[in-house]
């Protein structure tokens, strides 16, 4: 099958950018406390990019004869991406960190799909998954300064 290994890493990244968007989505719910009025909409940002992702990944694999995964359950079942119910007992540091141990993940898979598009000699694929992998280190380094460290890229 042409480009099966491109096709698994951008399934795997519709699963998995539909849990973060989910992700996102809860850190905006239950934020509370110093610097809300600036991390509040600032998550609509970082969903509206996630999900801008998520759509150009999806589109992508059907170009390429793929089918997205299209249902709640198939998102729950294939994510690597972990849940928990929401409350307010994470500050909004331990919130943060835990989109920055996210996107880490998020960056870890765009570098698979680098890798495999390129065996696969998808180039365009390879460019899709070449700047999404940058927007996400940007968001690393962007995340991580707020809480004052060092972007820690290859973490």
């Amino acid at each position: 099958m042409k480009y099966a290994k491109t096709k698994e890493v951008l399934n795997q990244l519709v699963a998995d950018l539909s849990q973060m968007s989910m992700v996102i989505h809860q850190t905006h719910w239950y934020m509370r406390g110093e610097g809300f009025l600036t991390l509040h909409p600032m998550m609509d940002d970082f969903m509206d990019d996630v999900n801008d992702q998520l759509d150009v990944v999806s589109e992508r694999l059907i170009t390429l004869d793929g089918a997205p995964y299209s249902t709640l359950q198939e998102m729950a079942d294939h994510t690597e991406i972990t849940d928990e119910p929401g409350n307010w007992d994470h500050s909004m540091q331990e919130r943060l960190a835990i989109l920055v141990k996210d996107y880490r993940y998020l960056a870890d898979l765009y570098q698979k799909g680098i890798e495999v598009s390129g065996e696969e000699g998808d180039d365009a694929t390879q460019d899709i998954f070449i700047g999404f992998k940058a927007a996400t280190e940007k968001r690393i380094w962007m995340i991580q300064a707020h809480l004052g460290k060092a972007p820690e890229i290859d973490a």
